[in-house]
């Protein structure tokens, strides 16, 4: 077989969230980012984060030559802790990038990782690959774009970008350098998906300073309290200015926000004087309006510090008539049912509040169609892979692709877990491998759906608890004990259900049977009775004690 670059999707693909891709050939291997997912409460429930299943990394750790990381969104870096704590290979990344996996790995317990901070134009080499990192423009500080050269031609990977003439840092993204390497020529070409499906350009984040201002301008009289990811330090930046220009001191409010607000605070991508900050625990000693307080909770998420306010349950802050709540971000799909609850509590305490369908508070950070053209048109490129999108995105990417030139044979629609092998020659689909998800509640860390089945029924249906005592001999010494948690059965079903335990206990009572098998005997009786009054899978526990 011709030696061929193979690339693998263990996250980002047919999903928004959890990011990995896996770029090899022969035998040097880099990763390019890490990232977690935060699960619908609905569908995993219980669940903290979702990472991907990293199997096939740790199978193949000889190979590996490095972590690349694109930027430091937790759906790029969240997964660090947990990889890093069996992958020992060094991680690199832009100094914001870097400060946010050094406070992660600490936070886990991460001791003794190698991270290395990288600048825009800087080049490093990982075996038989060369990585060069490419400045672009997101909503986070210090993003990149990768040009990663192999002995087969050059992967150019967008990572998540927009092409922001007026980014708030004045650091625009390198279409310059981008347009040079298209024109020596770009073997494949991997581009954001996110707003494949919005016409137009995407705004630059100076518009949401622009409405922010105005809001700050017709406030004066009131407290203002801001939403907005925590990881978005631009916006953040616009803030703070904003509670500047205006005469206010400043309190940052949730644990992300705090921390993320003094990571980038030292390290001097977030810029504001320390005498200007006031903690969360002493902003009575500050007047409404003389105060703007930035929190998270933009996505109504339960513990989140807006939340807690919306609730009466934040005794830091107790929401009024005299607050201005700005929510600066859109919904996540999925969390619109939290977000208009999180709105309507606030509202029902007195508080004007402002989200994205009232004013322009929030602009993505992600590239629209004309923006996609335009880096396809730089780019060049021989291959197109779409990725960091749910299937119709990436099916709309690559149909979009084809109108910017590409071939449609030498597009592919990504598939997790699978292995694309690419020459000069062609790009093909490989062997599929491991891959899905891993699942942490807590400390724990699980990837099997039987959990999140048993968690669904107990949450839809219920739970019964059925306790029998047996004597030496295998008999019923009392009446069976039922126990009902998340469901109700009528007295009639209950009488059946002791009359049959019963009934089967004194028939085979002369026979040895174990405790297995027992309980067994009782799910199944319990089972079957309750489906056949309500068809309904209620969860069965059986408890059988010898004595």
């Amino acid at each position: 077989m011709t030696k061929e670059i193979k690339l693998l999707f263990l996250g980002g693909i047919g999903e928004i969230g959890k990011n990995m891709t896996v770029l090899e050939y022969e035998n040097d291997m880099v990763i390019i980012d890490a990232g977690l997912s935060f699960p619908n409460s609905d569908e995993m429930p219980g669940i903290d984060y979702v990472i991907p299943d990293y199997t096939y990394l740790i199978q193949n750790k000889e190979k590996i030559k490095g972590i690349i990381l694109t930027h430091g969104h937790e759906d790029h870096i969240g997964a660090l802790p947990y990889i890093l704590k069996e992958l020992n290979v060094p991680v690199y990344g832009s100094n914001l990038s870097i400060a946010l996996v050094e406070h992660k790995l600490s936070e886990q317990r991460v001791e003794n990782a190698k991270l290395m901070r990288v600048s825009a134009n800087d080049v490093i080499k990982l075996g038989n690959l060369s990585v060069e990192f490419i400045r672009v423009t997101h909503s986070i500080a210090g993003c990149f774009a990768l040009a990663i050269t192999t002995p087969k031609g050059v992967v150019f990977f967008t990572g998540d970008f927009k092409i922001d003439q007026t980014p708030i840092d004045g650091k625009r993204s390198d279409l310059a350098r981008i347009a040079e390497l298209g024109s020596k020529g770009i073997l494949l070409m991997l581009q954001d998906s996110t707003n494949v499906e919005r016409d137009g350009y995407t705004m630059s984040e100076r518009s949401v300073g622009e409405s922010l201002d105005q809001i700050f301008s017709c406030n004066k009289t009131k407290r203002i309290i801001v939403a907005t990811f925590a990881s978005n330090i631009h916006r953040i930046q616009q803030i703070i200015d904003c509670a500047l220009k205006y005469g206010r001191r400043i309190a940052f409010s949730g644990r992300s926000m705090e921390n993320i607000a003094r990571i980038a605070g030292n390290i001097k991508e977030l810029n504001y004087p320390y005498a200007s900050i006031v903690e969360i625990d002493k902003i009575s000693t500050v007047p409404g309006d003389k105060l703007c307080i930035i929190t998270t909770g933009t996505q109504g998420e339960p513990e989140s510090a807006l939340s807690r306010m919306s609730l009466n349950d934040f005794k830091k802050v107790l929401i009024n008539s005299n607050d201005t709540i700005i929510i600066s971000a859109s919904s996540i799909p999925g969390n619109e049912k939290m977000i208009y609850r999180l709105i309507n509590n606030l509202s029902k305490l007195g508080a004007d509040v402002l989200y994205d369908s009232l004013r322009a508070v929030h602009v993505s950070g992600h590239a629209c169609r004309e923006e996609l053209k335009l880096m396809l048109a730089l780019a060049q490129p021989k291959y197109f892979i779409p990725i960091h999108g749910e299937y119709r995105h990436l099916k709309k990417h690559v149909e979009l692709a084809e109108i910017m030139g590409v071939p449609k044979a030498n597009t592919k629609i990504p598939e997790l877990g699978r292995i694309y092998g690419v020459s000069k020659a062609q790009i093909v689909v490989r062997e599929k491998v491991q891959s899905g998800s891993i699942m942490l509640d807590g400390n724990l860390q699980e990837n099997s759906e039987v959990l999140i089945r048993d968690r669904k029924t107990i949450a839809e249906d219920g739970i019964v608890i059925v306790i029998v005592t047996l004597s030496p001999n295998d008999e019923l010494i009392n009446p069976p004990i039922i126990i009902m948690r998340g469901t109700t059965l009528p007295e009639s079903v209950l009488e059946n259900i002791k009359d049959t335990i019963t009934s089967h206990f004194q028939t085979s009572g002369t026979s040895e049977i174990d405790i297995t098998d027992a309980k067994a005997v009782v799910r199944r009786i319990v089972s079957k009775i309750i489906y056949n009054q309500s068809k309904r899978r209620v969860m069965v526990i059986p408890i059988v004690i010898e004595v």
